[in-house]
C-alpha cells in the first residue's frame, strides 16, 4: 500500500538549494550521508492538471507549497531572505505567489480556497 510520496527538485546548485530548504523554509531533514539531506515534507496532496501538450509539456511535474495564511507566510519568508517574483494573486483555487530558489527556478506558494 502506498504510504507517502517522494518529490524531487533537480538543480545545478544542489548544496545551495538544500541549505535554502533547511534554513529558509525550515523543513526538518535527515542527513543520509555526505550532506545528502532528505527533507520531511509536511502534509501533501496531488493534483492532475490538463495540458495541450506544449505548455507545459505532457509529463511535466511540479512541486508547490501551501499554507493557511499566505500574507503572514510571505512576510515570514521574506524575513528569512526569500525573494518573491510577484504579488499574491487570486487564481480561483487559491491565493498564489512564487518565490525563487537556488538553481534558477521558481516555486509556487499558495493558500488554498478548497477544504484541506
Amino acid at each position: 500500500m502506498i504510504r507517502g510520496m517522494h518529490a524531487l527538485f533537480y538543480t545545478t546548485e544542489e548544496q545551495a538549494l538544500r541549505a535554502f530548504i533547511k534554513d529558509k523554509l525550515q523543513l526538518p531533514a535527515t542527513d543520509t550521508g555526505g550532506g545528502w539531506l532528505i527533507f520531511d515534507a509536511p502534509e501533501a496532496d496531488l493534483g492532475v492538471h490538463p495540458t495541450d501538450g506544449t505548455s507545459p509539456p505532457s509529463g511535466t511535474a511540479d512541486v508547490s507549497f501551501y499554507c493557511d495564511d499566505i500574507e503572514q507566510t510571505v512576510e515570514e519568508l521574506k524575513g528569512r531572505g526569500v525573494e518573491f517574483t510577484g504579488d499574491v494573486e487570486d487564481h480561483g483555487y487559491g491565493l498564489v505567489t512564487y518565490f525563487l530558489v537556488p538553481g534558477g527556478f521558481r516555486v509556487q506558494l499558495y493558500e488554498p480556497k478548497y477544504a484541506k
